[in-house]
């Protein structure tokens, strides 16, 4: 006689769980950009006659980085973006990872499963609190479940426990990859933003030069330098995103190997202590 198969549902983690809207995190990244181009790179005091449109003053940055062109401020908005769902994947993780070390924690977790003691584990997992400690506590419920339960193979036992696994490390793992998409379409998306100003910044140096009708070096160093500031903000962001994407590709590496482990030592532990 059959059991009739419940999908697991873990509990729902306490603290930070992410930004679902992450278009709104974009949006508010280019209206900062926008106010940051305007008032502060756009500043009168950056330039010869406090006019924008003038020449920059000799050795200012700022008014050099204002030169870039429309641009400049998209490339503000993916460095702003990337910094901004940097700090959101930290906290998220965070929460995920729970409130001690997860090394810890599944050697302890370990420990009880060797010693047979369910309900410390349990414990162990309340106390925890996070993705991992939620997912252990849903194969210890299917665990004890299993126990309770007669008549199907002690094999067929095993495999709803680790179906159970599954199942609870799926339900959390959308927490876990959430806007990290985002984060690796801006590695690229820096660099080629930043070309793109570089060449439009280019074709209007030497338009210039050529209006002028004869060799203006300076027009055309200060039109390249004006050009190259793109470039450098474009690398920098792309710079930026891919230590941020591996960084937190690593800690979500990390997290599903202990998931992964804890699973196999809950399936193990159930085979070698019951007879069916």
């Amino acid at each position: 006689m059959g059991t009739t198969q419940k999908k697991v549902e873990p509990k729902k983690s306490q603290g930070f769980q992410g930004v679902r809207g992450a278009i709104w995190i974009i949006v508010a990244c280019f209206i900062i950009a926008v106010c940051v181009f305007k008032f502060v790179f756009g500043n009168p005091d950056n330039f010869v006659g406090g006019d924008p449109e003038a020449a920059v003053k000799n050795g200012n940055l700022l008014g050099t980085i204002y030169k870039g062109g429309v641009v400049v401020p998209v490339i503000q908005t993916l460095l702003l973006t990337v910094i901004a769902i940097s700090i959101e994947r930290f906290l998220a993780l965070r929460t995920a990872f729970g409130k001690s070390s997860l090394t810890k924690f599944v050697a302890n977790i370990k420990k009880c499963l060797k010693d047979g003691n369910m309900d410390e584990a349990q414990k162990l997992c309340d106390k925890q609190k996070g993705s991992v400690a939620n997912v252990v506590g849903a194969s210890l419920k299917k665990y004890k479940e299993m126990e309770a339960t007669q008549g199907i193979e002690k094999e067929q036992k095993v495999a709803q426990i680790q179906q159970a696994h599954e199942e609870a490390t799926q339900l959390e793992m959308p927490t876990l990859q959430m806007n990290m998409p985002i984060l690796a379409t801006l590695v690229t998306l820096g660099t080629l933003t930043g070309l793109l100003g570089t060449v439009t910044g280019m074709i209007k140096s030497f338009a210039a030069l050529a209006a002028g009708g004869g060799g203006d070096s300076l027009a055309l160093s200060t039109g390249i330098s004006e050009a190259l500031i793109n470039t450098a903000f474009g690398i920098f962001t792309s710079w930026c995103a891919v230590v941020s994407y591996n960084y937190f590709s690593n800690k979500i590496d990390k997290l599903t190997y202990a998931l992964d482990e804890v699973g196999y030592s809950i399936a193990q532990t159930y085979t070698a202590t019951h007879e069916a």
